[in-house]
């Protein structure tokens, strides 16, 4: 079971946008854009036009998001693991 979460993760860091990764994230928490909006300082619109696509997330927005759902800002943007770029 363990390694199936593994390879999904894997697979999902590399195939999924940064807003996909967001919205996967926030379904699987079980809570609502509103929600995610409130516990992050945004309002729900910008959560969602992050989630579509529409909108380009901030730093300040990034490292909410990776404080809030416990991931790193590697897995949010889609980079490989160590590949060099510190920690936001």
């Amino acid at each position: 079971m363990f390694y199936f979460y593994c390879k999904m993760a894997l697979v999902m860091s590399m195939l999924f946008s940064f807003g996909e990764k967001i919205r996967f994230l926030r379904e699987s928490a079980n809570i609502n854009q509103t929600q995610l909006g409130k516990a992050v300082n945004m309002t729900q619109r910008k959560v969602s036009y992050i989630e579509c696509g529409k909108y380009e997330p901030s730093i300040d927005d990034i490292k909410a998001f990776c404080n809030y759902f416990k991931v790193s800002s590697d897995y949010l943007l889609s980079l490989p693991k160590g590949y060099g770029y510190p920690e936001i």
